[in-house]
């Protein structure tokens, strides 16, 4: 998985009724664009994320 800073993470809900999560990537901390991923989610909170196989990066448009 590779991803660029402005990019989104979509984490897919892996339990029935939960919603996916998004958040944009602010900052990458793996060599050439590899995991572990700042992130910040629409209610602002920060995380750093090393997303797993239900999660897909949508390019920036």
């Amino acid at each position: 998985m590779m991803a660029n800073v402005g990019d989104r993470l979509l984490v897919h809900g892996h339990v029935v009724g939960q919603a996916d999560r998004q958040a944009e990537i602010i900052e990458v901390r793996g060599a050439e664009g590899a995991p572990p991923y700042l992130v910040r989610f629409p209610d602002g909170h920060e995380s750093l994320v090393y997303p797993g196989p239900d999660a897909i990066i949508e390019p920036a448009s």
